[in-house]
């Protein structure tokens, strides 16, 4: 198996319809081989029916999702919240399969911008990992992966850092159960973005391509021929997906702090992000 690449829709939307199927399409025609659907509102049936139309298009869809708060909070303390987490969970599984892909991904562990003053706490990690455990145990009987992600300091306080992750993995011990490697995110928590990827390899299940201003790969600094050098020297075949955010969607860019234009059309973002990546790892 060769790496996938792939294309986070929430550029555009939380909520992906028919109106977005020529930008899909066009995705499909710049050469990528799927898209991140974000799943933050609807049914199976409705996740079904896009899955469908995407395939007819020849794109593979895998899920995207957030842990929203509003009694569902993996690391609460409340057990009717971390009940809700897992509910949460068990429906994103059944959104993917009826997607018909084979992962979601997502910051599974707590809600976005909610602090406790400190770092995780170690009766924390384990609410968390026993979430995330009964989840995995879900999943693994319709045959998906979860893919937890960290997330810079200003976003979270639980999961920061690539040591975190693969920790936290290790402890839930579920085959189906990996972490996200962001470089956005990691541009910031790790002194090395490149060395984290041999000593934390066995836990990575997906990879998040992004600038480290969020905009276009290849614009920034971040030094992307060393991170596919280093994904490729350990034996890396997953998704590769890139995640670029920009003002479409009010509520998703004060979320993500995009106070300013990142990019001049989105076209540059996923033609110029596309070529980034597959020249970059067939030069790696």
């Amino acid at each position: 198996m060769s790496v996938k690449l792939g294309f986070n829709l929430l550029l555009w939307a939380t909520h992906v319809t028919d109106e977005h199927m020529a930008i899909i399409e066009d995705l499909k025609a710049t050469g990528y081989d799927g898209v991140e659907v974000p799943m933050f509102e609807g049914d199976p049936e409705h996740f079904r029916k896009l899955g469908r139309r995407l395939r007819d298009i020849g794109l593979v869809g895998q899920g995207v999702g957030i842990m929203p708060g509003g009694g569902k909070s993996a690391v609460s303390a409340d057990a009717a919240e971390r009940e809700g987490a897992l509910g949460h969970l068990k429906w994103l599984t059944d959104c993917t399969e009826a997607l018909g892909g084979t992962m979601f991904a997502g910051p599974f562990h707590q809600p976005l911008g909610q602090f406790s003053g400190r770092g995780p706490q170690p009766e924390e990690i384990d609410r968390v990992s026993e979430v995330l455990k009964q989840a995995g145990a879900y999943a693994a009987k319709s045959g998906i992966e979860i893919s937890i992600e960290p997330l810079n300091r200003f976003e979270c306080y639980f999961l920061n850092t690539a040591a975190q992750a693969a920790d936290l993995i290790k402890r839930v011990g579920a085959a189906n159960v990996g972490y996200l490697y962001d470089t956005f995110h990691f541009n910031i928590e790790e002194d090395s973005i490149v060395d984290v990827i041999p000593t934390t390899f066995g836990q990575i299940n997906h990879v998040h391509i992004s600038e480290n201003n969020r905009g276009v790969p290849g614009a920034g600094h971040i030094d992307f021929a060393s991170v596919f050098k280093a994904l490729k020297s350990a034996g890396y075949d997953r998704w590769m997906t890139i995640e670029s955010f920009g003002s479409a969607l009010p509520d998703l860019a004060a979320a993500t702090k995009i106070w300013r234009p990142l990019f001049e059309t989105p076209e540059d973002v996923y033609r110029k992000g596309y070529r980034l990546m597959r020249d970059g790892w067939d030069a790696a």
